[in-house]
Order: structure tokens, then C-alpha cells, then sequence
């Protein structure tokens, strides 16, 4: 002990009194000779002084500021030599040492650095440039050194050129595991890369996510200060401040300064290749270098509380950097560690579940504003970048959920307040026609009856009226492939063959009270009511079977709502659609002309006068149901249809039948076969002086013309062949009346006709 505190005396003052060197020899911190030399770098001194020469010099300055913890570590390098030197180890092979003081400068550990390199056993010290440097002998074999990283990446890059291996104690840049850039480099210590994953992983651990950097401005400093950005971000830990402060500060300004000796590991002094599969122990531990030559070493945690004014690091856990995981020894550390999390330290309030984080590119990510999820989004846990979207098809959320909610199936339901009452007014209609049809039945043998076309013509009818009515509950309940072809066919068809049949009753009206020869002939050619009847109603079932085959109606799921899904019909093809109804539209637009030209028939047989105006409510409801079934949307659009549909039905239904039937019950005295006769005689003789008197005045007319025109022979010629012709067709239409008269009534009244 007293040995080593005299070689500390005199090495300190060796040290301190040396002037800049002259020779090589002075620049030497410690040697010693041997038959294999091994390189020492060492920072014993903390900075060297700056010259004050002008031009500067190129030459090593004086150093100061000297370093007992580093220095010791050099004690431990040549201890351990000579340990080696005294031991079988190596037997026969004397070990020897060049330890040289880097002052902390780059600058005096490439001086080193290139007595290093110095040609083995040669007079003139000198470095040799070559090619290949296989076979050339420097003047050491292997280095440790040295101590800042910055300082070991400068001398290893040198020491690539003849591979000379390099064993750094202290240094942990992680760069310096690149074995491209650094193939001769080894350490003891653990890269910072895990140092940093460790520190990331307590933070982390310790629930906090705003913290600061303070860092050194060398080459260690800023790789360590970019590494840990870039983990920080990636476990969302956001920077609150970068500090980079002097790689080297005098003891003035650093108020505490805590020096720590760490414990050296004593290695065998082998060649790059051997050093690489070393592998020793100390105590329980294993420890080899690894490919990119780290150290399979980790950290101690350590935790600097103030007691009473006084500051003490404690150790707290050990980092094990290959599973990542924290090496608590005991319980009462344990506890110690939780209260890290009671420390805060984070940049915004955590966002509750529904909830989403909100930042802006000028804000930390965080640092934070809390922003409530959309409708159809949600967030489940605190914290979250962005609300999740829910399957819309499927279901939905409000603003601010946590989940997801299956959405409701829609559709015009049984149970509906409006489809009730649409099905009561369809049960209605469907009793008032069978109501009809039992006054129809009783009353069949009167005029009013008879005049209808007969009780098969109503029956048939009335059997569309009651398929129209039926074919609205088709449109209720949940919609099925078979309901959405069946409701538009049923209802296209039966509402055709309606349409059909009033159409024929339109034409025997026109055709039994027309007086005009010309009309009259055309009327016969036409009215073949059996024919019009199945070629209208055929014509719709061609329609509508093409528009089963080719473009069927479909249930489709529409998810277009953003809280419920509608199930309804698809028509399949708008076009089929379209055609159905405007072929309806067609023949109703004709039985309309053929009834609005025999709406001045006889006063109680003016059927065609209320066949015109059950026509106009049906284009009257058809035409406001375009528009309303264009821009309605949801379960009620099959509504908008059925009210469309009774409508129509029920006003050609009442136009049609309940004249009739308030003649049979209301008005029964003019239900008889001599009131018909009477008013069928009023009209005809009407009809017939009407024609008479429009004769008178044709000839009226002609006499004025001569009066004028004595001397125009072509005129008067012109004017008596229309004369003749006028007074053909007035006989041609006594004539066809009569017959008709006769035909119409019975025998024994033909003379008062």
C-alpha cells in the first residue's frame, strides 16, 4: 500500500511538472518492455491548454486537470500485466506495456496512435506506407483504450489499417458496433442502444411520456441524443427540451460531482481473432463478446434521492439487455420502483375511452387536446390516436362511445301504426266490393244491371277491385323474394284487366247513343270486347313476365341509414317498373277519351261521365305518386305506394259503382224497363232534331251564299252535291236510330218511338 501510494506521488508529479514533450519518450505516461507490447489510452488528464502561440504550433500541448479515477484504472491495466507476467499463463512470453494520456483530445490519442502503428524492433520510429499489411510488425499488438467514444472512433479508424485489435473500456456509442466501419473494435461495456432501450423502457414503465434531454456535444453525446429520439417516439414518449451542454467542463462550473471507480475486468492480452471467442467468468456471470464485439453485459438502475439536504444513489434494479427486463432483488425495491409511476410527468390529461387525441404539426404528439369520437366511431381504451370506425353495414355508435351498437332492421311492420290503418281501408274496399257484388246479384234481372254489361262483365271487375285491394298487404311485413315479385305483378295485371274491361263498357256506350254514320261504323269495327280484354291484359303479362326473367324485384339490404338497415324491395329494373305503369297510363288515357266523348249521354245512364272522372283521380293520384316515390326513402316508401294504389282504387271504384248502386237502393222507381224506355226516347228525339235543325241551318246558310253569289254556277254547283250528300247522311241516321230503337225495346212500343 505504501509502494502504490509512492508511484501515485511521483506519477502525479511527473505529470504535472512536464512540459510539452520534446522527445518521444516524454510523451510516454508508463512502459515497460516485454515480448509483446500492448497499447494503453487513458484520459488521465481532463483537457489540454489551448496554445498561445500565433502561427500555433504543430505540437502536443500541456495537460491538466487530472483525473484519480482514471488513473487508477491505469494502475488496474499494469497490475493486471503483471499479474499475467507472474503467473503460468503465459509461460515464456513476457508481456509489456506503452500506456499513453490521451488528455481527453482527440488530438494526443492519434499521436499515440501512430507510435502504436511504428514499425516492431526498428531504430527510426516511424510508420510505413503500404499496400498490403499482412506481413508487417507494429509496434504493439493490441490496445485498450480509449475511454470517450469519440476519442476510441478517431483511434480505431487508424487501427483498421493493419487490424490491431482494440478493446474499449468505457466506450458505448453505438456506432461503434458497425464491424464494417469498426472490424477491429471490442468492449466490455454494453452499446447504448441497449443503454437507451433501458432508459426508454423505465420511462415507459414508469407511465411517463413528457420528458428532457441533456446531453454532451461530442461524438457520443449527439448518437446517444439521436438514438434516443428516434425510441422515444417510437414507445410515445415525447422530448420537452434538448440541453447539450461542453463535452468537458473545469470543476468550477459543476456544483456536484459524482465520481464512480468502476470495477475492471481483468482480460487476456491475445490477438483480434482469439479476443473474439473470449469467454470468462466473474464470480456467477458468464460474459463473451458478441458479433458486433458488445459485451453481453447490462446496467445497475440507480436512484438519486435527497435526504436531509444530502444526495444519495441508490441502486435499485439491475437491466438484463437481453431479455429487457428489470432485476429487482427485493421487495422493498420493488415497492420503490411502483412509486416511479406516482411521479407525473406527462404533457396533457390521458383522453378517456370515446375519446381521441388531437394534435396539431406545431404540438409534441404529447402534448394534446381530448376531442369526442364522430357518430359510427368509438374508442376503447385511454390515449387513443384516433377513433375506430364501426361496419357501418352492420352497426353504428353515437358521438362519444366506447362501442359499437348492432343497428335495428327496419321495414313497413305489421304492427305499424300506418300499415294498420292502410290494411283497415284495405279491408274496407275489399268488403265494399263484395258488398257490391251482392247488390249486383240480387238486382240482376234491371235495366241498371243490364246496362253495366251484364253481371259476368261485373264480376269480373269487381274481382279486380278485389285483387287491387289484396295486393296491398303484399307490401307489409318483412320483404321476401317471393312478396316483391308477387305485389307489382298482381297489382300491374288485375289493375290492366280493370282498366280493359271499363275500356270496353266505354266503347258500348259511345257506340249505343253515337248518331254520326262515320263514328258510328268505325265503333262497330272496333268494339270486339272480348278481344280488347285479353290483348290489353295480355300485352301487361308479356311485361311482366319479361320483367320476371330478366330483372326480377329483389330483397336488398339498404345500409345507407346511419343507425338502422331497411329491408326493402328492389324493383329490379326501374325501366320494367316504368313500363308497367305507363302502360296502365296508356289505356286509362283511352278509356278517358272514349268516356269524355259520351259524358252528354242521358242524364241516369251517364255511366261514361263518371268514368272520366274515376280516369282523373287515377292520373291525378299517379301523378303526385312519381314525385313522392322519388325522394321518399326508408321502411314507408311501400306506403307511399299502397296510398297510391287505394286511391286509384277506390275512386274508379266508387265512379264506377256507387251511381248504380244509389239507383238500385235510393232511386227504384226509375229502375224499371219503362222509365229506360222513356229516356232512351227523350234522348233520341233530342238527338234527332238536333240533327234536323243543324240540316235547316245548313240550308239557311246556302240561300244566304246564293243571294250573294247569283252569278258563281261552280259554287252552286258545290253547294247542292253537300246538300244531297247532308241529306243522305240525316236518313242514313234516321235509319241506323230507328234499327237501334227497335232492337233496344220491346215490340209493342216500337209506334210511340
Amino acid at each position: 500500500m505504501a509502494l502504490l501510494i509512492i508511484l501515485i506521488t511521483c506519477f502525479v508529479i511527473i505529470l504535472a511538472t512536464s512540459q510539452p514533450c520534446q522527445t518521444p519518450d516524454d510523451f510516454v505516461a508508463a512502459t515497460s518492455p516485454g515480448h509483446i507490447i500492448i497499447g494503453g489510452l487513458f484520459p488521465i488528464h481532463e483537457k489540454m491548454l489551448s496554445s498561445e502561440d500565433y502561427p500555433r504550433r504543430p505540437e502536443i500541448q500541456k495537460c491538466v486537470g487530472f483525473d484519480i479515477s482514471v488513473f487508477l484504472q491505469t494502475l488496474a491495466m499494469i497490475h493486471s500485466i503483471e499479474m499475467i507476467n507472474n503467473s503460468t499463463l503465459l509461460s515464456g512470453v513476457k508481456l509489456g506495456y506503452e500506456i499513453y494520456d490521451t488528455c481527453t483530445e482527440v488530438t494526443a490519442a492519434m499521436a499515440a496512435t501512430l507510435r502504436f502503428l511504428s514499425k516492431f524492433n526498428c531504430s527510426r520510429e516511424t510508420v510505413e506506407f503500404k499496400c498490403d499489411y499482412s506481413s508487417y510488425m507494429p509496434r504493439v499488438k493490441a490496445i485498450i483504450g480509449s475511454g470517450y467514444s469519440e476519442i476510441t472512433m478517431a483511434v480505431s479508424r487508424m487501427l483498421n489499417l493493419q487490424l490491431i485489435p482494440q478493446v474499449g473500456y468505457e466506450s458505448t456509442a453505438e456506432i461503434l458496433s458497425d464491424k464494417i466501419r469498426f472490424p477491429s473494435f471490442l468492449r466490455t461495456v454494453p452499446s447504448d442502444f441497449h443503454q437507451i432501450k433501458a432508459m426508454v423502457h423505465l420511462i415507459q414503465k414508469s407511465g411517463w411520456n413528457w420528458v428532457g434531454i441533456i446531453t454532451t456535444d461530442d461524438d457520443y453525446g449527439r448518437l446517444a441524443l439521436n438514438t434516443f429520439t428516434l425510441q422515444a417516439e417510437a414507445k410515445k414518449v415525447c422530448i420537452a427540451f434538448k440541453e447539450v451542454l461542453p463535452a468537458f467542463l473545469s470543476d468550477n462550473t459543476i456544483e456536484v460531482r459524482i465520481n464512480q471507480t468502476l470495477e475492471q475486468i481483468t482480460l487476456e492480452a491475445q490477438l483480434l481473432d482469439v479476443l473474439k471467442n473470449v469467454t470468462f467468468t466473474v464470480g456467477r456471470n458468464s460474459f463473451h463478446f458478441d458479433a458486433h464485439g458488445d459485451l453481453n453485459t447490462g446496467y445497475d438502475v440507480v436512484l438519486w434521492k435527497e435526504i436531509n439536504g444530502h444526495m444519495t444513489v441508490t441502486k435499485m434494479a439491475e437491466y438484463d439487455l437481453q431479455n429487457d427486463v428489470f432485476i429487482i432483488p427485493d421487495q422493498e425495491t420493488k415497492n420503490e420502483f411502483k412509486n416511479l409511476k406516482n411521479i407525473q410527468s406527462k404533457c396533457s390529461k390521458e383522453c378517456s375511452p370515446g375519446q381521441m387525441k388531437k394534435t396539431t404539426r406545431s404540438q409534441h404528439i404529447c402534448c394534446y387536446e381530448c376531442e369526442n369520437c364522430p357518430e359510427n366511431h368509438y374508442s376503447n381504451k385511454t390515449d387513443m390516436p384516433h377513433c375506430l370506425l364501426c361496419n357501418n353495414k352492420t352497426h353504428w355508435a353515437p358521438v362519444r362511445s366506447t362501442m359499437c351498437f348492432e343497428k335495428e332492421v327496419e321495414y313497413l311492420n305489421w304492427n305499424d301504426s300506418l300499415a294498420i290503418l292502410l290494411l283497415i281501408l284495405s279491408l274496407l274496399g275489399i268488403i265494399f266490393v263484395l258488398v257490391v257484388g251482392i247488390i249486383f246479384t240480387r238486382n240482376l234481372n234491371t235495366p241498371v244491371v243490364k246496362s253495366s254489361g251484364g253481371l259476368r262483365v261485373c264480376y269480373v271487375i269487381l274481382l279486380c277491385h278485389f285483387l287491387n285491394f289484396a295486393s296491398t298487404s303484399f307490401f307489409v311485413g318483412e320483404p321476401q323474394d317471393f312478396t316483391c315479385k308477387t305485389r307489382q305483378t298482381l297489382f300491374g295485371v288485375s289493375f290492366t284487366l280493370c282498366i280493359s274491361c271499363i275500356l270496353t263498357k266505354s266503347l258500348k256506350i259511345l257506340l249505343a247513343f253515337s248518331f254520326d254514320p262515320k263514328l258510328q261504323k268505325f265503333l262497330k269495327c272496333l268494339y270486339k270486347p272480348i278481344l280488347i280484354i285479353f290483348t290489353c291484359t295480355g300485352i301487361q303479362v308479356i311485361i311482366c313476365t319479361l320483367w320476371l326473367i330478366f330483372a326480377a324485384p329483389t330483397v336488398e339490404v339498404n345500409i345507407s341509414l346511419p343507425r338502422v338497415i331497411i329491408l326493402e324491395c328492389e324493383e329490379g329494373s326501374i325501366l320494367a317498373f316504368g313500363t308497367m305503369l305507363g302502360y296502365i297510363a296508356i289505356l286509362a288515357l283511352i278509356c278517358f277519351i272514349f268516356a269524355f266523348k259520351g259524358r252528354k249521354l242521358p242524364e241516369n245512364y251517364n255511366e261514361a261521365k263518371f268514368i272520366t272522372f274515376g280516369m282523373l283521380i287515377y292520373f291525378i293520384a299517379w301523378i303526385t305518386f312519381i314525385p313522392i316515390y322519388a325522394t321518399t326513402f326508408g321502411k314507408y316508401l311501400p306506403a307511399v305506394e299502397i296510398i297510391v294504389i287505394l286511391i286509384s282504387n277506390y275512386g274508379i271504384l266508387c265512379c264506377t259503382f256507387v251511381p248504380k248502386c244509389y239507383v238500385i237502393i235510393c232511386k227504384q222507381e226509375i229502375n224499371t224497363k219503362s222509365a229506360f224506355l222513356k229516356m232512351i226516347y227523350s234522348y233520341s228525339s233530342h238527338s234527332v232534331s238536333s240533327i234536323v235543325m243543324s240540316h235547316a241551318s245548313l240550308e239557311s246558310m246556302h240561300s244566304n251564299v246564293t243571294m250573294t253569289n247569283p252569278s258563281s254556277s261552280d259554287k252552286s254547283a258545290t253547294w247542292q252535291k253537300s246538300k244531297d250528300l247532308q241529306a243522305q247522311a240525316f236518313a242514313h241516321i234516321c235509319k241506323e236510330n230507328a234499327t237501334s230503337v227497335s232492337k233496344t225495346l220491346p215490340r209493342k212500343r216500337i209506334s210511340s218511338i
